[in-house]
């Protein structure tokens, strides 16, 4: 694994090192011991996968408020993705800035994205399959998003009328959000 900082602080991206050979490959895919060495010290409490059938379909962006908030360690095993993650924490130099990254299964790269941010991503091929653990547990009613296509935040989707499903097509905008919530506050 090469572990390396992000843009935006606390973010890192993993570049997995496939070991191949005439059979295939293996490739570590979690290391706990390494990811300390960065700070990363969660405890991992639930993995998701998530599978979307069409190239062009939007996830997002959605957090889950306060103490519910979530880290999450994501990654691709099918597919491409662009990833979208957007600083949303009390206090951060970088607040309401947005970053984003393609990962895909040709990349061998993973994400890690600290509490406090909201999340997304838009898949870049048919059939994509997305793989993340969260270190707290969902919660219904502390969940919330933001819309994908808020004209403040600006950010570059490869699509413009996007496959969404109808909760994620009534999430509210990013001053709504700032309004209801001003930020998410970290222990």
């Amino acid at each position: 694994m090469i572990i390396k900082e992000g843009k935006i602080n606390g973010v890192f991206e993993i570049y997995l090192q496939p070991l191949k050979d005439s059979r295939g490959y293996f490739m570590r895919t979690f290391d706990e011991k390494q990811l300390r060495n960065y700070r990363i010290e969660r405890n991992w409490v639930q993995e998701n996968h998530a599978f979307s059938q069409k190239k062009g379909t939007i996830r997002g962006l959605h957090l889950q408020l306060g103490p519910y908030s979530e880290s999450k360690l994501i990654r691709v095993v099918r597919g491409a993705i662009m990833d979208v993650f957007l600083d949303l924490r009390l206090n951060s130099p970088t607040y309401g800035k947005w970053d984003s990254i393609v990962l895909s299964e040709e990349n061998n790269t993973m994400l890690y994205i600290p509490r406090g941010f909201a999340h997304g991503y838009c898949t870049l091929t048919d059939h994509c399959e997305v793989i993340y653990k969260v270190d707290n547990y969902y919660s219904p009613k502390n969940e919330t998003g933001i819309i994908w296509n808020d004209s403040t935040l600006n950010i570059n989707w490869p699509v413009s009328k996007p496959i969404l499903s109808e909760k994620d097509a009534q999430l509210q905008t990013f001053q709504e959000f700032i309004d209801n919530y001003q930020g998410i506050a970290l222990e």
